[in-house]
């Protein structure tokens, strides 16, 4: 296949990439509801980069910056597995730790991390198929909310409880690109599976 005249050229990109990642969107009653905790956490905390209640979701495979082509094959291949659907309940706070200093503060599941991780399984196993690096890292189900904005870590102070939400049915898959810009990672959804 020959470049066309608009890929000809010193420095011109002939494949787009994107900053991709997996992951299960949070229902909207479940995000409006962690709206209210995100934000008197910001208040609480302010040495961490607080998630957008629009942003939140369950990461379930980050791949990284790749081509488009190559990841939305990867999610053509996964739309065609029939993988099931399954119940989510968010649990009890977490961190990720350096030391004394948090870098990361999450948010557990109360149910249906085993099926986030057989899920996980099968999308990383479609990634290495696809010529990707396998997970060396065990996979954790959290939901992210908040990142320390020094790289070492902060001191993370006494937050407000989470709300206890209702349970929800994760009926799909979002394969994501991210784009990171001067107000923080904006996520377009690139395709969508359907967990059946």
């Amino acid at each position: 296949m020959g470049a066309g005249p608009l890929e000809e050229g010193a420095g011109a990109e002939v494949t787009p990439r994107v900053r991709a990642f997996f992951g299960l969107p949070v229902p909207d009653p479940q995000r409006a509801a962690l709206g209210a905790f995100l934000a008197a956490s910001a208040e609480a905390a302010p040495r961490f980069r607080w998630t957008p209640a629009t942003n939140l979701h369950l990461t379930v495979r980050f791949v990284g910056s790749v081509e488009r082509g190559l990841v939305e094959g990867i999610a053509e291949r996964l739309d065609g597995l029939a993988l099931p659907s399954f119940d989510l309940e968010l649990g009890d706070l977490g961190m990720f730790k350096r030391g004394r200093l948090v870098r990361v503060v999450w948010q557990g599941l109360r149910s249906g991390a085993e099926a986030v991780i057989a899920l996980a399984a099968r999308v990383d196993a479609e990634c290495e198929a696809a010529g990707l690096a396998g997970e060396k890292r065990a996979f954790q189900a959290h939901l992210t909310l908040a990142r320390a904005r020094a790289h070492d870590g902060a001191e993370l102070p006494s937050l407000p409880s989470p709300p206890r939400l209702a349970p929800w049915r994760a009926g799909e898959l979002v394969l994501y690109a991210s784009r990171l810009s001067k107000t923080g990672a904006v996520y377009e959804p690139l395709a969508t599976m359907k967990l059946d």
